[in-house]
């Protein structure tokens, strides 16, 4: 399959040349550069060879550059390092609204140390004024910290003018140039600069690998302590490897700037001309002729960038925004520039690069034609035309995974608290507890479940998906103890984005779960939306005095889990491309178990109380469970089973937002001394869940190899405490 890559502001690969360079040093030239001898002198040669042409990029002597681990380290380097050194002077930094996290979160750090910070705003254009800074200015400033290009949108600000401002005031002047260096002019002495931040991995370099230029006579308290390596301002032995990669880097970026920035800036307006002629409706984000060359933001009119990317797994860029089921996480940058939410929602970057072909973009503008055209209702194309059903990998249609695009737990209960709870003597179950059914008495011996549960897809296989959805809507009736009778399809369908095989094959996999569990599904409701969503109403019957609640825990109860946790992670590393045949599998076979098993043994047991476990994860249905049976609880973190590779996963961030949303939502009931990855495991967004249920525990022994013998990976996890707020203590 054919793919283009346009994200360079992301990272760039490592230029030939640059990888050329590298290599002796993978064998021949090993020495430490700190040794007298000849083979660390070969790699101290090696090193002040490439000062002098990262020097030489930027119109700085040898000496006022330093190697760091990247842009990051940086602009940590030199705003704390100023900080520390003039805090006698004063106690005020100036930055901007619209600087990359490795300031903001520098300066946000510092507020907490006593530092005042003002961000300075911006205009439509992402351009700071000249105004507002001589304005911000006190006696107190010590540093003054702006970017050269913004990474989302690629405005160039104005640093000489607003060094001068500074450096009028006798204030140091620090420059964010990760984005500029190598694609455009960056010469700190033209620019007035006394500080300015290098990452290699955005001009052709090595990640891993940046530097700090420093002007002569500025001081910066050291950070990283040990021995005096870069003229000690930075210990530790140097990163020959990368070092020596990025001194090419710089050699070429200086030697093609002039071709490279022509290059760049041909493709991006080729681009941009591209879909302007397409008829797709957007805006323009950063200023017109002061950004970058490669840098290309268009916001999509009522589109979610995030949805269309994911649809667009064929061309490599970057949204401006996340869209949630409660609300647009739209970034700080376009915020600041005040991109009305209509447009910003829809935000899209586009950054070309050195090796970008003419091909690529028009590849690119075709695509994207395609795809966003579908959402902007610009051609009334037919689903059969659009894509082959064989090629379509469902979670590359949406934003969210399964349960995992639920409300977040605080808001729904904001809401829900405001709306009257039903009253009549026949709702044994309703709206005042949080359990995921309703229930209605109908005589003396039964009471009729109802229960409605549908999301977007968390398989890329339609008929999966539609399996494993029906499997989850059951679910909620076998966690209430109830005996399913039918079910009712409800679809949210994209008629302009998927063919009718799809729908088709999701209703084919729903029904073989509702034959599995003895069960008719005898109608529906569909409409037409965006984004597809499948779910199913579940109905059934149980004795009035046999339902299974959430409340109910009792003193010395044991907890049993029937199914393992982390799905939410797994999901979301499929999506992303990161399990094998067998991991995804595994997956599918975990989500698409019924609960009927477990339902069938644990019916045999007196279960004080129980859930499913789902979009609120394992400690966000136990809390429901706590706080309604005001129940103090424990569980063992170790006891919980755990589906393979989860924890490998979290540990690389493969983590999907519902999970963190789940774990604010239990951190002020949960007592625990675990590292943020356990806890992100024991709060993750499941889909399809097992049953987490209550029992006497002298029962419980019994009724856990029973489910063991049923092939169920059951465990107890934890018991009851004692009466109280319902609080969970995990050891």
């Amino acid at each position: 399959m054919r793919s283009v890559y346009l994200d360079y502001n992301a990272t760039t690969p490592i230029d030939p040349e640059v990888a050329a360079a590298m290599q002796p040093f993978l064998g021949e030239y090993f020495g430490n550069p700190s040794s007298s001898h000849y083979y660390g002198v070969q790699t101290r040669k090696a090193v002040e060879e490439a000062r002098k042409h990262v020097a030489n990029l930027l119109h700085a002597h040898p000496d006022e550059i330093i190697f760091t681990s990247g842009g990051t380290e940086s602009n940590n380097y030199a705003i704390k390092g100023i900080a520390l050194t003039r805090r006698n002077r004063g106690n005020h930094i100036i930055t901007t609204a619209i600087e990359h996290p490795a300031v903001v979160e520098v300066c946000r750090y510092l507020e907490k140390q006593g530092f005042r910070i003002t961000f300075l705003p911006v205009d439509a254009d992402g351009l700071v004024n000249p105004v507002d800074l001589q304005k911000a200015i006190t006696p107190q400033t010590i540093l003054v910290s702006v970017m050269h290009a913004n990474n989302e949108v690629g405005t160039i600000q104005p640093i000489s003018e607003l060094s001068a401002i500074a450096h009028s005031h006798k204030v140091a002047f620090h420059c964010d140039a990760a984005q500029s260096v190598g694609k455009i002019p960056v010469h700190v002495d033209e620019m007035g600069i006394d500080l300015l931040s290098v990452a290699g991995h955005k001009l052709y370099a090595p990640k891993g690998i940046g530097a700090l230029y420093i002007k002569r006579g500025i001081t910066l308290e050291k950070l990283i302590h040990g021995a005096d390596h870069e003229q000690n301002l930075r210990a530790g032995t140097e990163n020959i490897l990368e070092i020596a990669g990025l001194g090419k880097a710089c050699e070429i970026a200086a030697r093609d700037l002039e071709k490279n920035m022509d290059h760049m800036r041909k493709m991006r307006d080729l681009l941009q001309h591209g879909l302007q002629e397409s008829g797709l409706d957007f805006r323009l984000n950063g200023h017109e002729e002061k950004r970058l060359p490669n840098t290309l933001s268009l916001s999509f009119k009522g589109v979610e960038a995030n949805t269309a990317l994911s649809e667009l797994d064929d061309v490599a860029a970057s949204a401006g925004a996340a869209c949630h089921s409660d609300q647009v996480d739209v970034s700080a940058v376009l915020e600041a520039m005040k991109v009305p939410i209509e447009y910003a929602m829809g935000t899209i970057r586009l950054s070309t690069g050195r090796t970008t072909t003419e091909e690529d973009i028009q590849f690119a503008v075709k695509r994207m034609t395609e795809v966003i055209s579908r959402f902007q209702n610009v051609e009334d194309e037919a689903p059969s035309q659009m894509i082959a059903t064989s090629e379509i990998k469902l979670t590359h249609f949406t934003h969210g995974m399964g349960c995992a695009c639920k409300i977040e737990p605080d808001v729904l209960e904001k809401v829900l608290r405001k709306l009257p709870q039903p009253i009549h003597e026949n709702i044994l179950v309703g709206t005042s507890t949080a359990d995921d059914a309703a229930v209605y008495k109908i005589s003396d011996d039964q009471a009729v479940v109802v229960t409605l549960d549908f999301f977007t897809p968390i398989a890329d296989d339609p008929y999966t998906f539609g399996q494993i959805a029906a499997a989850n809507a059951l679910s909620d009736l076998y966690a209430m103890g109830a005996t399913p009778l039918f079910g009712l399809n409800i679809v949210a369908f994209p008629i302009k984005r998927l063919p009718l095989e799809v729908l088709e094959a999701v209703l084919k996999g729903a029904q073989s779960k509702a034959d599995e569990a003895g069960i008719f599904i005898i109608g529906g409701h569909s409409i037409e939306d965006p984004e597809l969503k499948y779910g199913m109403v579940a109905v059934g019957v149980v004795h009035p005095d046999k339902i299974w609640r959430n409340a109910g825990i009792k003193p010395g109860d044991s907890l049993i889990l029937t199914k393992p946790i982390g799905t939410g992670v797994l999901s979301t590393a499929l999506k992303r491309g990161l399990l094998d045949s067998a991991q995804e599998e595994k997956l599918y076979e975990n989500m698409s178990t019924l609960n009927a098993e477990a339902y069938s043994v644990l019916k045999e047991y007196p279960v004080s109380a129980c859930t499913d476990v789902t979009g609120f994860g394992l400690l966000g249905h136990l809390t429901e469970m706590s706080v309604h049976s005001k129940m103090d609880v424990e569980i063992v973190a170790n006891d919980v089973p755990v589906m393979e590779n989860v924890m490998e996963l979290i540990a690389a961030n493969v983590v999907p937002g519902g999970t963190r949303a789940n774990l604010n939502h239990v951190e002020h009931l949960v007592h625990w001394d675990l590292a943020l990855p356990q806890k992100l495991l024991l709060c993750d967004a499941q889909t399809s869940g097992g049953l987490l249920a209550s029992l006497p525990s002298g029962q419980a022994q019994d009724a856990m190899e029973k489910l063991q013998e049923k092939g169920l990976n059951a465990r107890i996890i934890g018991k009851a405490l004692q009466e109280g707020s319902g609080k969970i203590f995990v050891r």
